[in-house]
């Protein structure tokens, strides 16, 4: 008996060691785990780095931030606030006493500024401003901050608002009245402020018919630049400029850029001398197809330089090196996002750090060093360290991917029928590459935008059904140049369609996508073009449209694209034809031949839900297979963890009753 208690114990451990080495595909649940990492911010004496940190609360079914310290010279980490309320924005004081944050905890007025001694103990509420309390900066002295603040809604009326009572009706008489999780937009505004941390006092530095945003001091301290929108129609058009504020009441405000399309992100030089900033390539009033230029200019506006025009791809986020030598930024390229700098010297352009990876923000510390937010195919968000040029892990919130197999990710790139090469990236399980797989178009949205070697829960979570899942950058994506995003300029649905299907033929040839088990889908312009797709080919046996439109004519007023219509379209009633063509999968929806399930968030106001309806209706008339699916109170993008598990659990339902 002993002998045989002994051989099952050493059975049973045998097992669970195999077991524990055994990794799960990724699924739909596995959503909950990722966490969403942000809002990084190294101290003032270049050791540690602050950041934000969500996580699901899956009881509560949201997701919660708190804020996080990270040791730059050891592995020391530290989780800084707690509790049922959400923290974010940290920054460090720059005197490096104190972190600050928002959050609405212990306040009747939302958001509010609280200071964290760098010494120890408990949080302390800082303001108690009303109105919406959207960003803040501390001035170089430690001693005040600017605060940027929205007006208090109906504020006459507020005072003593009842439930119960009926809602006042609310009025428009704007160009611009609606937005996406704003709602209807009321008479509001956004304005700096100057809040002195001894007295308390609030001073007013900027009022009117106006909106400010991203202040940022100067070194000395004297002044604080700005953008806004200071145009006669300022809903009319994208011309942002920058300007400068004496930090003091009635302070002189002073204009410093004139470009007609857009300036803004300005970043002071740490010597104060320059003006770091990002401007758009057109001047017009208007263009959705455009890029980003990193540009410099004198602290008081003068002889302004485009520095990056010739690469001919999207930077961001620009940030000084701490001797005012350099400046970094981050560059969209062909499915990468890497990190570059500018030599104030030399006056070159040289590649910090790039990879099959994604670097989306930098901060500097150290003499050369930056920290950065990056994400690889296999890995959420984590902060690095690149330090002469190298990649140095500094946190491992996203090590629950340990026990998870993921697919396999690489590049693909194909030719469309006209001869333009299109990049791609396929996703697929490795055991399954050397056969035929029942294969999903999953398009990205924007149409401005990319598919890039980043962490995907979307396609990690199809592709672990079995399916071969490809990502395509049709023309209109951005990272391949101006050329290849404006080309769709006024022409939806026609370069994109034949980059889509040029990639699905690239991959039937390839013996990857099997022919006769074709799937499609995306959301919101990823939608837009699944519709477009379906009415110009019948191959696909399955599709997914997610808050998108095919009848354009009915989007004019009822989204928040208003202005890209008039300056892309023209109003529908001036330019009939061109609208009506655009809306071709509805008026030839007897065409489709695709089941497809439409799905919308009930209060989109980036694409309605009416597009999903009328879709929807076209195919129910005719007797195809599709169901429409509703999300309470969620936007264009989901927020309720539930609902993004759901979605997923539906995408695979729908595929893989059609598909297999």
């Amino acid at each position: 008996m002993k002998k045989l208690l002994a051989v099952i114990l050493f059975c049973s451990l045998i097992f669970c060691a195999f077991s524990q080495n055994i990794k799960k595909p990724f699924s739909p649940a596995d959503v909950l785990k990722e966490k969403n990492l942000s809002e990084s911010r190294v101290s003032p004496d270049d050791k540690w780095v602050v950041y934000s940190l969500s996580d699901v609360d899956t009881a509560k079914d949201k997701s919660i931030t708190h804020l996080w310290m990270l040791s730059l010279t050891s592995n020391e980490s530290i989780q800084l606030t707690y509790g049922a309320e959400s923290a974010s924005s940290p920054q460090w004081s720059p005197d490096n006493k104190f972190v600050s944050f928002l959050s609405s905890r212990e306040s009747k007025n939302g958001s509010q500024i609280w200071l964290m001694d760098r010494r120890g103990g408990e949080a302390s509420k800082l303001t108690e401003v009303k109105g919406e309390l959207n960003a803040y900066e501390w001035s170089p002295d430690s001693k005040k901050l600017v605060l940027l603040i929205r007006d208090i809604e109906n504020k006459d009326k507020d005072k003593d608002k009842d439930e119960d009572k009926t809602p006042l009706p609310i009025r428009i008489d704007s160009y611009h009245f609606k937005q996406d999780i704003e709602g209807y937009l009321h008479h509001l505004h956004t304005h700096l402020y100057l809040f002195d941390l001894d007295t308390k006092k609030l001073d007013t530095l900027t009022k009117g018919n106006t909106d400010e945003q991203t202040p940022e001091w100067s070194p000395d301290g004297k002044v604080i630049a700005f953008v806004s929108n200071r145009s006669a129609e300022p809903e009319k058009n994208d011309n942002s400029d920058i300007f400068t504020v004496e930090a003091k009441p009635k302070g002189q405000i002073t204009q410093l850029t004139t470009w007609k399309g857009h300036d803004i992100n300005p970043k002071w030089s740490p010597d104060g001398k320059f003006i770091a900033y990002l401007r758009s390539t057109s001047d017009v009033d208007y263009i959705m197809y455009d890029q980003d230029i990193l540009c410099i200019m004198a602290a008081d506006g003068k002889n302004s330089k485009t520095l990056t025009q010739e690469l001919d791809r999207p930077v961001a986020t620009p940030a000084w090196s701490k001797d005012s030598k350099n400046i970094a930024f981050t560059v969209t390229d062909d499915r990468k996002n890497y990190l570059a700098q500018y030599s104030l010297a030399d006056k070159k352009i040289s590649i910090l750090n790039s990879g099959d990876y994604g670097i989306a923000t930098e901060t500097p510390f150290a003499a050369t060093s930056w920290v950065v937010e990056m994400s690889t195919p296999y890995l959420p968000t984590e902060l690095y360290a690149v330090e002469n040029g190298k990649l140095r892990r500094l946190t491992h919130h996203q090590d629950w991917l340990n026990n998870i197999k993921l697919a396999h990710v690489e590049g693909f790139s194909s030719t469309s029928k006209d001869g333009t090469k299109v990049s791609g990236l396929l996703y697929t399980m490795d055991s399954l590459k050397s056969k035929k797989l029942p294969f999903i178009l999953y398009i990205h949205g924007g149409p401005v935008g990319q598919d890039d070697y980043t962490f995907d829960d979307i396609r990690q979570t199809l592709a672990a059904e079995g399916y071969a899942v490809a990502a395509v950058n049709y023309r209109g994506s951005n990272g391949r140049g101006l050329d290849y995003c404006k080309a769709i300029n006024a022409d939806w649905g026609n370069k994109e369609v034949v980059d889509l299907l040029g990639s699905v033929d690239e991959l039937i040839k390839d013996g990857i996508a099997d022919a006769d088990h074709l799937g499609i889908g995306g959301w919101s312009y990823g939608s837009i073009l699944t519709d477009y797709t379906i009415a110009s080919d019948t191959r696909f046996k399955a599709g997914i449209a997610g808050a998108g439109s095919a009848l354009q004519t009915t989007m004019y007023g009822s989204d928040e694209y208003v202005l890209q219509y008039d300056n892309e379209l023209g109003p529908p009633w001036k330019s009939q034809e061109k609208w009506i063509n655009l809306s071709y999968p509805f008026f030839h929806a007897d065409r489709i031949k695709t089941p497809v399930l439409f799905m919308s968030g009930l209060k989109d106001f980036n694409v309605p839900t009416a597009g999903s309806e009328q879709m929807y209706m076209a195919l129910k008339q005719q007797n195809i297979p599709t169901e429409l699916i509703l999300y309470p109170n969620q936007y264009h993008e989901f927020t309720v963890p539930s609902y993004q598990v759901d979605r997923l659990k539906r995408y695979i339902a729908w595929y893989n009753k059609y598909l297999k």
